[in-house]
């Protein structure tokens, strides 16, 4: 929704939205908050009630930044490892004081929210027109050791789904993939981001892409 905001305003406007204010105050309509959600509700949200604007853990950004330390996932590193105890901050529809404008006036908002066709083609046009899209797809036990290279499912159960943000496209050897940005840490994968096989569906990730418009 950020890169959106940025790219469609031709970088005249580049708010960094609040994902504590989304996860805190989009209820039932996006899942479970911390214990996870559905990135479809998560736009509907940002269209029908916007989102106000929140940098990392640790600073002072926006009007919402997220309240939750970093830990490690999946791998050794500078932070403490993730426990999976953190509940669900409380909504609270205010910003920190040090920020200068209220809450309504700090909100971002949606022009549209849809999804893309599970179709390769379709998601790369979705991307390369209107910018990152969001996808889903099913994490299985060989995934959180991933290091490097085009992920491709080999052995292990299901874990479960995990949202994440499509970047882009290439090709390595041969063999296509999607750039894929994670939500684990720079020291996880390739800096934080992975790539997983392009055009066969795998694991899901061309089955649940989203994305949507922001208002001028």
């Amino acid at each position: 929704m950020s890169d959106r905001h940025c790219i469609h305003s031709g970088g005249k406007s580049k708010p960094h939205l609040s994902a504590e204010d989304l996860l805190s105050c989009c209820g039932f309509s996006c899942g479970m908050g911390c214990n996870g959600g559905f990135p479809e509700g998560a736009w509907h949200y940002w269209k029908s009630k916007g989102l106000v604007t929140g940098g990392q853990y640790g600073t002072k950004d926006g009007c919402q930044p997220y309240s939750l330390p970093h830990c490690e996932h999946h791998t050794t590193g500078e932070y403490q490892p993730c426990t999976g105890d953190s509940p669900t901050p409380k909504c609270t529809k205010q910003c920190i004081k040090e920020y200068n404008s209220t809450y309504q006036q700090d909100k971002h908002f949606g022009a549209s929210a849809y999804s893309v066709r599970s179709n390769e083609q379709q998601i790369m046009t979705e991307i390369m027109t209107n910018g990152p899209v969001e996808g889903a797809f099913t994490v299985y036990a060989d995934f959180p050791s991933y290091k490097s290279g085009v992920y491709q499912h080999t052995t292990g159960g299901s874990l479960g789904g995990h949202a994440i943000r499509i970047l882009g496209w290439g090709a390595d050897g041969g063999t296509p993939y999607w750039l894929v940005a994670n939500s684990w840490n720079s020291d996880w994968g390739e800096r934080g981001f992975f790539r997983i096989l392009r055009g066969k569906d795998e694991c899901g990730i061309e089955s649940s892409v989203v994305a949507g418009l922001p208002k001028d």
